[in-house]
């Protein structure tokens, strides 16, 4: 079957990412010219932003604008994230003016926000945020929503609160996920009084009560110290008929971390593990809050522990790496326990542990 120019420029990209950006110039030069269009050339433009080619990716923008192929916000956010990742966010107000001048589309303005954001720029920031307000004619809740998190993310309380006012005039009603937006910026913020009245707010009205905006007040109280707070929160969200679920684990398992409760970290994980995430896939600890777990354990010379943490694991990870196991051995060892199935565990789970590990093995291991 013939390739659709499309199917190309997508094939050019999985080039790029398996073989590299010299294959991928390969696949495209030995393209027939009918197939040389918008698709494939923004293609190859797109590898070369991403792999910060800046001189590749200013000259195949030049020829792109010779051929007429009609440069769209997907071009131009490209090159201004390449401008931003490479330190010369000088460049991007020349973007600015050219994207005014072809009447660029609004969402361009956004990812200018967020570009000029994630440098620290918070004046060119909220520079961006004002024309992309002028352009919200029509009054689109994803603008406002935007606004909020990038006015927050500027650090700016004011115009976070504005936009927010604005919204509630500009919707009869005010969603779940308008509310979640403005108390997650609230937090970020650090104005959790502010954050507090607003859920008071959501809450008195709610139709469907929201786990996920219980969770930032949660997470809030949890980062705090305010365990009471966040417990109490949990059981508010209970009683409203909103089960916790593997966020609000993850929130509790952050805490007990940080506080050196491994036995209540345990308890978070299984229920994360058991809940599940909201999609109906498994919920996986991070490698970082394993390796944590076992050098407790480890350290602990608590085998018994190691070993219920790792059958809780297994619910959710088919396959442990070695890393675990190693782990496991010099818990082991540091307790003076033996054991007969390690051997064949190592096995089963089809595991090759390092050299010290297999000497401990071997001192560990009964027949």
């Amino acid at each position: 079957m013939n390739k659709t120019v499309s199917d190309q420029a997508i094939h050019l990209d999985l080039v790029a990412k398996a073989q590299g950006i010299d294959a991928a110039e390969s696949y495209f030069i030995d393209l027939p010219e009918t197939s040389k269009n918008h698709l494939t050339y923004g293609a190859l433009f797109n590898c070369y932003c991403k792999e910060l080619m800046t001189e590749k990716a200013e000259a195949l923008m030049e020829k792109m604008k010779e051929l007429n192929l009609g440069l769209t916000s997907m071009h131009y956010n490209s090159l201004m994230t390449l401008y931003t990742k490479i330190d010369q966010p000088e460049k991007i107000p020349a973007i600015i003016q050219e994207m005014r001048s072809e009447y660029v589309m609004p969402d361009s303005y956004t990812n200018l926000a967020s570009i000029y954001a994630d440098a620290s720029l918070f004046e060119k920031a909220e520079n961006a945020l004002k024309e992309l307000e002028k352009k919200n004619a029509h009054q689109d809740l994803s603008v406002y929503q935007f606004l909020i998190t990038l006015y927050g993310c500027t650090g700016n309380l004011l115009e976070v609160y504005r936009i927010w006012r604005s919204l509630r005039l500009a919707f009869r009603k005010t969603s779940n996920i308008s509310y979640l937006n403005m108390i997650q910026a609230l937090v970020n913020l650090k104005d959790l009084p502010g954050a507090e009245k607003c859920f008071r707010e959501w809450e008195s009205g709610c139709s469907t009560y929201d786990i996920r905006i219980a969770n930032v007040l949660i997470g809030a109280y949890a980062q705090k110290g305010f365990l009471e707070k966040a417990e109490e929160m949990k059981e508010r969200a209970r009683r409203r008929g909103a089960k916790s679920n593997a966020k609000t684990w993850e929130l509790f398992l952050d805490y007990h971390l940080k506080d050196g409760n491994f036995k209540l970290a345990v308890d978070c994980i299984a229920n994360a593990i058991s809940t599940g995430r909201g999609n109906g896939g498994k919920w996986v600890p991070s490698l970082g809050v394993i390796k944590t777990m076992m050098t407790h354990f480890e350290q602990e010379k608590d085998v018994d522990g190691a070993e219920g943490f790792l059958e809780i694991l297994k619910k959710a990870v088919e396959n442990l790496d070695a890393e675990v196991f190693e782990s496991l051995i010099r818990t082991y060892a540091a307790a003076g326990r033996t054991s007969t199935m390690m051997h064949r565990r190592l096995k089963t789970e089809k595991v090759e542990v390092n050299e010290a590990s297999k000497k401990l093995l071997e001192a560990i291991c009964v027949e």
